[in-house]
C-alpha cells in the first residue's frame, strides 16, 4: 500500500468481443470449455499448462493442471449466472504465484449479452486491482497490454467462429 495516502482507485481494464454464437453457446464455451481456448503459455503452475478448469458455479475452483501432475489454484468462482454472467476471484498476486487471500484479489466480471442478430457481445472487467497492493499498477497494466485481456478474448472468438463453423455444415 502507498504510504501516508488511502490507495487510489486504478481504472479497471474492459474489453468486449462479439462472437457469432448464440449466448448460450458463448457462455459454455467461455466456462465449461475454457481449456479449449485458453492459451497454454498463460499458467502460473510450477511446471507446463495440461488443463485450465473454471468449475461452473458459485464458489467454484479456478486451477490448472500441469503436466507433473499438480494442480494450481488461480481464482475462485465468485458469482455464476449461466448464460448472463459470471465473476471470479483473480487470486494471482503480483509476484504472479497463487494468493490465497480474497481480500488480496482483484476481480474479472464476464457478461454475455444476446444481439438481435444471433450473436452474443461478451462484456469482460477486470477491476479492484489496489487489492494488490504495490502490484496494483503493474498488475492493471499486465492485464490490458496486448497480450492479457484483448488477445485473450481474441483467442476465445477464434474458438467460437470454429464452433459456429461446425454448426453450419
Amino acid at each position: 500500500m502507498m504510504s501516508n495516502s488511502t490507495p487510489s482507485l486504478l481504472a479497471p481494464v474492459q474489453r468486449s468481443v462479439t462472437v457469432h454464437v448464440p449466448v448460450e453457446r458463448a457462455f459454455a464455451i467461455f466456462t465449461a470449455e475454457f481449456d479449449s481456448w485458453w492459451p497454454r503459455s498463460h499458467h502460473i503452475g510450477s511446471s507446463p499448462l495440461k488443463q485450465a478448469i473454471v468449475e461452473g458455479r458459485s464458489g467454484g475452483r479456478c486451477y490448472s493442471l500441469q503436466v507433473d501432475g499438480t494442480e494450481c489454484d488461480w481464482g475462485k468462482v465468485l458469482i455464476f449466472e449461466p448464460p448472463r454472467r459470471f465473476v471470479l476471484a483473480w487470486q494471482i498476486g503480483g509476484n504472479w504465484k497463487y494468493e490465497p487471500d480474497l481480500a488480496k484479489a482483484s476481480e474479472v466480471e464476464v457478461c454475455f449479452t444476446a444481439q438481435p442478430d444471433g450473436s452474443t457481445r461478451v462484456d469482460l472487467e477486470h477491476r479492484a486491482f489496489e487489492r494488490h497492493g504495490d502490484a496494483a499498477a503493474a498488475m492493471q497494466t499486465s492485464v490490458g497490454s496486448p497480450s492479457g485481456w484483448g488477445g485473450l478474448l481474441d483467442l476465445f472468438a477464434k474458438r467460437t467462429a470454429q464452433d459456429a463453423a461446425a454448426g453450419a455444415q
